[in-house]
């Protein structure tokens, strides 16, 4: 029997998002290559067995200062790994805020949205908690702009 998954795909079954507790289906199920990981506070990958590349990119979820700079580096190393031609998977803790934002981001550099507003309504269509936070709305507003 296949449990429900926790997970969603954002793209062409080769990208997928979720939370931290995830990982493992994501890895398991989907024979994921690179996980990049987009919580500050962790130390490993959330699933440490797994055979993967583990990329850690230090999002705080309730960063003060701007993070544009780190979201780049997210969403590049999504849609990179993306046209490298691996399975990848990204997460934060819960895969609500920082996971909605680099959604959104990495559905704009593939030409699937021509606006912010666009690709959050197509992300939220695949990943209804989805909630990007103000601050990170603005890194979005900074980097597409």
């Amino acid at each position: 029997m296949t449990r429900d998954k926790k997970y969603h795909a954002l793209y062409e079954d080769k990208i997928f998002m979720g939370g931290a507790a995830d990982v493992k289906d994501m890895v398991l199920n989907e024979g994921i290559d690179v996980v990049v990981d987009l919580r500050a506070e962790s130390v490993e990958c959330s699933y440490p067995e797994a055979s993967v590349e583990w990329v850690k990119i230090p999002l705080g979820d309730n960063a003060a200062g701007s993070q544009e700079n780190l979201f780049r580096s997210a969403i590049d190393a999504v849609v990179g790994a993306y046209r490298e031609g691996k399975k990848v998977a990204f997460h934060c803790g819960g895969g609500k805020g920082r996971t909605g934002t680099v959604a959104i981001g990495t559905l704009l550099e593939l030409g699937e949205a021509s606006s912010i507003d666009e690709a959050e309504l197509k992300a939220k269509n695949i990943r209804s908690m989805i909630d990007v936070k103000p601050a990170q709305r603005e890194s979005l507003e900074k980097l597409y702009s």
